[in-house]
């Protein structure tokens, strides 16, 4: 596998998207699939699912904004 597609966590897009997620939740009202897909795009990626680390930043990053809506 290539080695840049297990290092999604550490790319400096990847972690300003999670840092701007929760915003994005709260503002678009969004769920758990619009979330990934405005984080995909944000990143330029069109998945990110496979990694674990990065889908880990995100899926925490989702639940604790959820967890307040």
């Amino acid at each position: 596998m290539d080695k840049k597609a297990n290092m999604i966590h550490l790319d400096p897009n990847f972690i300003n998207a999670i840092e701007s997620l929760p915003a994005f939740i709260i503002d678009a009202n969004a769920d758990l699939d619009m979330a990934y897909d405005w984080v995909a795009d944000q990143t330029g990626l069109d998945s990110f699912v496979h990694q674990q680390d990065a889908w880990d930043m995100f899926y925490d990053a989702y639940e604790k904004t959820s967890l307040f809506d």
